[in-house]
């Protein structure tokens, strides 16, 4: 499910991305700060990394 929506808020992301102050478009794993790791992962730590 996090990568799905993250597919999605990249795609949003990089419509409305001003290529002047951001020349490099975003990237899924901008928006998928866990899917890299394979072990699973609460939800309490999950929040615990959220700014």
């Amino acid at each position: 499910m996090e990568r799905a929506t993250g597919l999605l808020a990249m795609i949003l992301a990089n419509q409305a991305r001003d290529p002047k102050k951001r020349p490099a478009p975003y990237t899924i794993a901008d928006f998928t700060p866990h899917d890299q790791d394979d072990r699973p992962i609460s939800l309490e730590d999950a929040k615990a990394t959220w700014a």
